[in-house]
């Protein structure tokens, strides 16, 4: 494998900066991309101008087809004061791309937008505040936990294996890319996010290169349960061998109804920094941005959050912007992030 063209001197900064203060990490892609009014052409190039399926909607792809689009939306969050900011990969495995027939294009768009986020971070980052580039591993479209019907709820249309080998060719692009650090995020089958953590586990086995691991759950419902079942104590108990540097909640809630849950984890997750990144509140779809909160309700109630000790990282989901981001960092400036027990980890922050 080639090696990245950057050193990840950055990603070993990062748990001395989150138990120093709390780290901002940046808003909705799909949102932002929604402003731009982009049309199915937008989502082709010279080699998919003949491509039987439609793309639109495809927003991986744009990585390819509209860098400049993803490219400004970089910068844009990083202007308003985003520490971390997500490549554009949420839906960029083979198994998600198989529903436009474009799973061999899998690799080069996690490449691509590694590389993308990495030019913006870099032109961004000071020695003072440095950037970091979090390469997002979302979830599929297919479950190893959940049947797909209704009648029968042995079947399975994925296995572990498939899940594994497809998360792996996204980290392994990602890796190449420059990215600081792996983001599983809006987990709701456990099983799918253990997939995702054998194969960085065994890619960076394989390359000896370590990068911090952040996994984030998606409570998707006042049950306070991810949708395979399982409580907020459960799930951190599910994936905390893979000792990551955070773990937190992102999506489906906004914060109001997010916590409960977001305060529970950070009281039973002690050996992690707590991340938490929800919704703009409700869809609404008379907003502009399809949701009903504002950037100044974001920004104080995640400095509500912060007031109360649960947080290291925050930012914000589906219906958040730049000036949502730009809000919840002003709110939260003040406070000190929440602290962690583990020996181990207090010896990397030390």
């Amino acid at each position: 494998m080639n090696k990245p063209t950057l050193p990840y001197t950055r990603a070993a900064a990062l748990p001395a900066i989150l138990a120093s203060r709390i780290a901002i990490i940046d808003g909705a892609m799909g949102t932002m991309i929604q402003r731009y009014k982009l049309g199915e052409a937008d989502f082709r190039n010279a080699a998919l101008a003949g491509h039987g399926k439609d793309l639109k909607g495809n927003n991986d792809l744009l990585v390819l087809t509209r860098p400049d689009v993803i490219r400004e939306i970089h910068d844009q969050y990083l202007a308003a004061g985003a520490d971390l900011i997500e490549t554009n990969t949420f839906g960029a495995t083979a198994i998600a791309q198989e529903d436009y027939d474009l799973a061999s294009w899998a690799r080069e768009m996690n490449l691509a937008a590694a590389r993308l986020a990495r030019a913006a971070a870099d032109a961004y980052s000071t020695p003072d505040k440095p950037r970091f580039v979090a390469g997002a591993l979302g979830p599929t479209p297919r479950t190893a936990s959940i049947s797909p019907e209704v009648n029968d709820p042995g079947a399975r249309n994925i296995s572990f294996d498939q899940l594994k080998a497809a998360y792996k060719e996204q980290a392994q692009a990602l890796l190449e890319g420059g990215v600081d650090v792996f983001l599983v995020e809006t987990i709701f089958d456990t099983l799918n996010a253990k997939a995702a953590i054998f194969a960085l586990d065994e890619l960076m086995e394989e390359t000896g290169e370590r990068l911090p691991v952040i996994i984030s759950g998606t409570v998707t419902d006042a049950s306070g349960r991810i949708l395979s079942g399982q409580t907020v104590a459960a799930f951190w108990h599910s994936v905390r061998h893979a000792r990551p540097l955070a773990v937190g909640l992102n999506c489906a809630l906004g914060a109001t109804v997010m916590r409960p849950y977001i305060e529970e984890l950070s009281r039973v997750a002690g050996d992690a920094f707590i991340s938490c990144y929800p919704n703009a509140g409700l869809p609404n779809p008379m907003s502009d941005t399809g949701f009903d909160e504002t950037p100044d309700v974001t920004g104080r109630l995640m400095g509500e959050f912060a007031k109360a000790g649960f947080l290291n990282i925050v930012g914000g989901c589906c219906g958040t912007t730049p000036e949502h981001i730009a809000a919840i960092a002003a709110s939260v400036k003040t406070y000190r992030p929440r602290s962690r027990h583990d020996p181990l980890f207090s010896t990397l922050a030390a």
